[in-house]
């Protein structure tokens, strides 16, 4: 139930912070947060990430599904016991319905946070975004994780290979 609690907080903030945009900005209108780094940034996105696909609704519509359903079955079945993983699945459901919601409703996605990262001007992204990307950072850690456990038994504490 905790890995779709943060599912849920990632949902509404997502969304929170995409109405305050669509609310407060005309699009492509920018406010500067940092100089030469972070600006809030009114940007709208017909494709996936970095606009690639534009305008392949019924794509996204069909793939989230498909995700949304696979998430769900790890949380049920593979991350009883592993809280890394169950939070970084848990992201990533947020992430991905955040911006579902936004392809049904508005047949685009709200993008606005606009950095620049060692002077590249980084694509604009939101909140669904950055869970997904962290969530699929903490996965790649726990896999990590696992596979390091996996040596370990494998081989033993003392480095002996057990067959």
């Amino acid at each position: 139930m905790f890995y779709y609690i943060i599912a849920l907080c990632v949902i509404l903030l997502d969304q929170l912070t995409k109405w305050m945009i669509v609310k407060n900005l005309e699009l492509g209108e920018s406010i500067k947060v940092i100089e030469d780094f972070l600006y809030i940034t009114s940007h709208r996105n017909r494709g996936a990430a970095w606009g690639i696909l534009q305008g392949q609704m019924w794509f996204f519509y069909i793939i989230t599904i498909i995700v949304v359903v696979g998430i769900v079955y790890y949380i049920q079945k593979a991350a009883k016991g592993k809280m890394l993983l169950g939070v970084s699945l848990g992201l990533m459901l947020g992430g991905a319905i955040g911006n579902f919601i936004d392809r049904v409703f508005r047949k685009e996605v709200v993008d606005f946070i606009n950095t620049y990262i060692f002077g590249y001007d980084f694509p604009i992204f939101n909140i669904a975004d950055s869970a997904l990307v962290v969530g699929v950072a903490l996965m790649m850690l726990q896999m990590l994780r696992e596979e390091r456990e996996a040596k370990k038994k494998s081989y033993g504490e003392n480095g002996t290979h057990h067959s």
